[in-house]
């Protein structure tokens, strides 16, 4: 089982990879946690690095790799069994990143970094309308030729429904 997440600021690919790890016991990776050194505030890893961490991942037998990057590590993409698009309503979207912002700066939820009223502005603002605007089109076209294998998910409810179908449709229970 290799699955590729992607989806803009507070789609759901963080909680939708850790609830699937779990269920299926594979394992989960952060694309940030491969481009943000997160020992040090605000310091990227090498693009070296980075690249090194996701082949190593790439080439375990299975996996889950969730994340908004899509201009580097296209082979996260190739080489998925299944690609899940994450496309919630834009208002959904800002709520949970909102409500996690407050959450994180209220200590009732820990995050990877400091959440900032900057990162909030960008997220919602800056990165999210983006991501709407250029980043799926462009998406899309990566992964044309794999049309097969992709699905556009607006709620995550649906996703049980998919992974069923693409992982299990062979499968004669005696």
């Amino acid at each position: 089982m290799r699955i590729r997440i992607i989806g803009a600021c507070g789609s759901g690919k963080s909680t939708l990879a850790k609830e699937l790890s779990q269920k299926y016991g594979v394992s989960c990776y952060e694309l940030d946690n491969l481009v943000w050194d997160r020992s040090a505030e605000n310091l990227r890893f090498p693009i070296e690095v980075r690249d090194s961490k996701l082949a190593e991942i790439l080439n375990r037998e299975a996996w889950i790799v969730e994340g908004v990057h899509y201009k580097w590590g296209e082979e996260s993409f190739a080489r998925a069994d299944l690609i899940l698009i994450l496309t919630p309503n834009k208002l959904v979207r800002d709520y949970r990143v909102v409500k996690r912002f407050i959450r994180t700066r209220m200590g009732m939820e820990q995050w990877n970094y400091k959440q900032s009223w900057h990162n909030l502005y960008q997220m919602i603002f800056e990165w999210n309308r983006g991501y709407d605007r250029e980043a799926i089109p462009r998406i899309m076209e990566m992964t044309a030729e794999l049309a097969e294998k992709r699905k556009m998910i607006k709620n995550t409810k649906a996703v049980e429904t998919h992974i069923q179908a693409h992982f299990f449709q062979n499968i004669s229970l005696k």
